[in-house]
Parts: C-alpha cells; structure tokens; sequence
C-alpha cells in the first residue's frame, strides 16, 4: 500500500519523522484552506485561547489492513467554558432512534436511501455542490 504507515504514532513527534503522517496532517490543513474554516485573528482580551492538538489514527478495513492514515487537529474542548467560547453544543453523530425512524419513514414512502462518506466536515460552514 502507497503513502500508508502501517504503524499509529503515539506524539506528535513522532508522527512529523514519518513522511506518510506528515502527509496525512498537510491534507487536514489543505481542508482547510480550501473550505474556508480558519482565520487569523488577533488574541481577543476578553476570552481564553482554546488550544488545539492532532489526533491521528490507522483506519482499518474489514480484514484489519490499514487502509489509510488519518489525522485530525482538534479544539482542546476541556479548556473552554459555557458562554464565554461558545453557546450552543451539537452532537457529531446521530442518534439511533433519528435513524430508525428515517428508516421507517422511508420504507412506509417507498423512497430510496443512499449513503454517503464525507472526507471533513464543518459546522457553520458554507456548502457549494
């Protein structure tokens, strides 16, 4: 397998040794440049700064082959506090019962379902397809 690293680093340095990890964290940070998510701006003096770090993780196939490495640089949630960084919270996953019921509604309309995989999504941003 091309530009796959079979092996999970456990820091940050270890990944930036290892030319596929590396790839895999520029391809997050092309996402986004290219979906316009991030802007640079100056430290407010009012709120505290809410650090990031990279998560990065081996993603597997069926049988257990990595089939791709994955890296993704997250807000460091537990630094941040109610009303002040942010107002409202919103589930990355839906709920079990949400999809029973689409399910049925489907099935009852005889409508057909399609999934779809996303490489990166944002909350609050804007979709052009």
């Amino acid at each position: 397998m091309a530009l796959i690293s079979q092996l999970e680093p456990k820091k940050v340095d270890e990944a930036l040794k290892d030319d596929y990890w590396v790839k895999a964290m520029k391809d997050e940070l092309d996402q986004f440049e290219k979906n316009k998510v991030r802007d640079l701006v100056p430290n407010p003096s009012n709120a505290s700064i809410v650090g990031t770090k990279w998560v990065l993780r081996n993603k597997l196939n069926k049988s257990g082959q990595v089939v791709r490495n994955k890296a993704r640089l997250v807000a460091q949630g537990y630094s941040q506090q109610e009303g002040i960084d942010y107002d409202e919270i919103f589930p990355p996953v839906a709920r079990l019962e949400s999809i029973r019921i689409l399910l049925a509604f489907a099935a009852h309309k005889g409508f057909g379902l399609f999934q779809m995989d996303t490489k990166n999504a944002f909350l609050n941003g804007y979709i052009s397809e």
